[in-house]
């Protein structure tokens, strides 16, 4: 993990970059660490300091983040770095206090910087470490009325030393060897206190309150081409899903979604749709495609030269939608 410092390093006198564990940190937020690596590296090669990050422009951030999801913890990353730079000279605070008043910086993520960038005693509590507790300390309660106790747990282990590596290691046991499925109790270092493989019911924990269906809404992507070779894309409001993202104009998003062309043109239908899931639905897009003239003039958004077009710029579910009509449209 490229924003990681191992323990001899850290014991020769290495710090970890605070900018790098915060950044890591946004990142990993309901994303894996498999996809948040290449991500990291990028982000640290356009933006090396929290000074660049502050200055960079808004669009190129959101287009380098495209694909990651969650853009709303991009637009905070912006915020907060630029809260940084006028209000804290560019460093980050190293109290719990200060950085809980950062935008995008909750509890968990405020105590992973203080503890793995200052090695304060603060307590990490991530869901690999919620499992380990649960495991340790053989509970029952289901998640998530069991986050007060898991974190008084986790709490009353922190020590008050090497908070940041014990932080890591303890995440990393949940990762690599408490996992949610088969925990390799057999090499584990706390097997021998580990009140749940005593009891037989490592396997099971913790425990979760059933979660309802997901529903689903239904949308229409609509991709229109100028005869110049020109995309109409738009902005999406900075508020709500993929705020602040390049995309297809679209009808809302709802059960039953009304026609919302955003230019007079000979609209078809394309047979496949695209399928995305976020956190809380599915989203069903029903595509439509059309060529319209030079002189076209669009209700919304705006058309984009073929050469300044990319796809890697789009939201997952907007490349979707890209994928299916790419050849249709002539825009790849």
């Amino acid at each position: 993990m490229p924003w990681r410092v191992p323990p001899a390093d850290r014991k020769a006198g290495v710090a970890p970059d605070p900018y790098a564990v915060w950044l890591s940190e946004v990142m990993l937020q309901q994303t894996t660490v498999a996809a948040v690596r290449d991500y990291h590296r990028k982000f640290t090669a356009l933006w090396p300091t929290v000074r660049d990050l502050a200055a960079a422009d808004d669009a190129a951030v959101m287009a380098a983040w495209a694909g990651l999801g969650y853009y709303a913890r991009a637009r905070n990353l912006l915020k907060c770095a630029r809260v940084m730079v006028a209000d804290h000279g560019g460093q980050f605070p190293s109290d719990l206090a200060t950085l809980l008043t950062l935008p995008g910086i909750g509890p968990y993520t405020a105590a992973a910087i203080a503890a793995i960038a200052f090695d304060a005693p603060e307590t990490v509590v991530d869901g690999n470490v919620e499992r380990v507790m649960a495991r340790m300390f053989d509970i029952h309660t289901p998640l998530p009325a069991a986050k007060p106790e898991l974190t008084a747990r986790a709490r009353a282990l922190t020590p008050a030393v090497r908070a940041g590596d014990y932080a890591q290691a303890v995440m990393d046991l949940g990762a690599t060897i408490c996992t949610p499925r088969n925990p390799a109790c057999g090499i584990c270092p706390w097997r021998a206190p580990c009140a749940a493989r005593i009891a037989g019911t490592a396997a099971d924990l913790p425990r979760k309150t059933p979660k309802k269906k997901t529903p689903t809404r239904y949308g229409i992507a609509y991709v229109a081409r100028r005869a110049d070779g020109a995309i109409l894309l738009e902005t999406r409001p900075d508020s709500g899903l993929l705020g602040g993202m390049l995309g297809w104009p679209c009808s809302d998003w709802v059960e039953d979604p009304a026609p919302a062309p955003p230019i007079a043109a000979d609209w078809t239908a394309v047979e496949a749709e695209a399928r995305h899931t976020f956190t809380h639905f599915h989203l069903h897009l029903r595509i439509m495609v059309a060529h319209v003239p030079l002189d076209a003039q669009p209700d919304r958004g705006h058309f984009v030269a073929r050469p300044e077009f990319s796809p890697a710029a789009l939201p997952t579910a907007m490349r979707k939608v890209y994928d299916l009509v790419a050849d249709l449209v002539q825009i790849d």
